[in-house]
């Protein structure tokens, strides 16, 4: 439940999706995000069947692979992986913006460097240690960002002004799609539950019970704090530190400062699973021969795949310094982080498709067991699924198609490039 829920609440819900959501759709910004909540619980159905079947790691690689052959699944763990490694490096810059508010130091020169690089470090330490340390820290960090957003709902909601609420006017229609993909961003995520299934105790039994009680947790709490913000703080659209200055509001300077807090530690609880997932999937491709070998080597003390955690966070590393080097030559041009933060979400896309179009053929291919989940209503909810999927990858810009279709022609290119490899693995495996 920690890593589901750490997952999911991030940067999003406290520096983002409040005040962009009310930006381009005012009061209906609640009801926007209530009933994405509710769209998303279909994704997440999907995923809870699939993961009923499965105690392997790799996620919708392991669903896709079963139910439409290697390429297809090497394409979604490509894209997936690729997804990963975008989130590590956005969210460790995020995290230094987040920390700016508390220390002035990490928004510039040394302090800004090792405020992100330091914790990325330590939190690569912690996994490579072990799946039981990564997940310890996902439950202290989960408590961690959840324990705020509750304290301020609940002081919160005595206090809002319901005249900005009612009457609720309709927003432009062309606001809905530009929202889309924000929304998105505030609750994807929880694809990565299962990426470490094969280390679970229970994995067929507890990830869809994670990820189906998740889901309705982080919607009860995003509809909760944006009816809060939005009757609280006046000005909303405008405000950089929108939960913050909520808390300051309700609470007086403590307020503000756990609620900044907050915000610390859930961009910093997000990337430890990141941290911990991402290379779950490196793993599982390089299990296949399609990536070198390498990758799926386990470490003979600790039992993770720690050269596939040394490699993402390598990668990402990289990325951040691509990152500051673009921000010193263009000072005024759209950061890298928030580019890689929309490439994630995007890549997330070919996870969700492809997982609700395997899990009709993989009801066919695969026997049902007692802890087989099966969906009410035959394919009607993985078709939804699917629509809801198409919807949100209609909000995406040109751009965004573009280096979607580079990655993956890229992987495919790998794909093929390592075919002796894989044709030579598979007698070992």
């Amino acid at each position: 439940m920690a890593l589901s829920v750490n997952d999911v609440i991030g940067s999003g819900v406290y520096l983002i999706l409040p005040v962009a959501a009310v930006a381009l759709l005012g009061p209906a910004s609640v009801w926007a995000i209530l009933g994405a909540g509710l769209a998303v619980l279909l994704l997440v159905l999907c995923f809870a069947e699939a993961a009923s079947l499965f105690d392997t790691p790799g996620g919708a690689i392991v669903y896709t692979r079963a139910a439409f052959g290697d390429f297809v699944g090497f394409e979604v763990g490509w894209m997936t992986w690729i997804a990963r490694v975008a989130s590590i490096a956005s969210l460790s810059v995020f995290f230094a913006r987040a920390v700016g508010y508390l220390w002035d130091g990490a928004n510039h020169g040394v302090g800004q460097a090792l405020t992100i690089v330091l914790p990325l470090l330590a939190l690569t330490w912690i996994n490579v240690r072990g799946i039981k340390s990564g997940a310890i820290t996902a439950v202290v960090l989960s408590l961690g960002k959840t324990v705020p957003l509750v304290l301020l709902v609940v002081v919160g909601v005595f206090a809002i002004s319901w005249r900005r609420l009612f009457p609720v006017p309709m927003p432009e229609s062309g606001n809905f799609t530009k929202a889309a993909l924000l929304v998105l961003y505030a609750y994807a995520g929880f694809e990565n539950t299962a990426a470490p299934a094969g280390e679970f105790k229970n994995p067929k039994r507890d990830v869809p019970f994670a990820l189906v009680t998740q889901v309705l947790l982080v919607t009860a709490i995003y509809t909760l704090v944006q009816l809060v913000a939005i009757g609280t703080i006046p000005d909303l659209g405008r405000s950089q530190t929108p939960l913050a200055d909520a808390g300051r509001l309700l609470l007086g300077p403590f307020g503000g400062f756990v609620l900044t807090l907050g915000a610390v530690l859930s961009v910093l609880g997000t990337n430890n699973n990141t941290v911990l997932a991402g290379p779950r999937y490196l793993y599982a491709l390089a299990e296949t021969g399609r990536l070198p070998r390498v990758f799926a080597r386990i470490h003979p003390l600790y039992r993770t795949p720690h050269v596939a955690i040394l490699f993402n966070s390598g990668m990402a590393l990289g990325l951040i310094v691509i990152d500051a080097a673009s921000n010193a030559i263009h000072p005024g041009a759209l950061r890298v982080a928030e580019e890689l933060a929309v490439l994630s979400t995007v890549a997330r896309l070919a996870t969700y498709i492809g997982t609700c179009l395997a899990v009709p053929v993989l009801r066919r291919k695969l026997p049902s067991t007692p802890r087989t989940i099966r969906l009410p209503g035959g394919a009607l909810i993985p078709i939804a699924a699917l629509i809801i999927c198409l919807l949100f990858l209609s909000a995406a810009e040109t751009k965004n198609f573009v280096a979607g279709a580079i990655a993956l022609a890229a992987g495919a290119v790998v794909y093929g490039a390592r075919g002796g490899a894989a044709a030579a693995a598979s007698p070992r495996k």
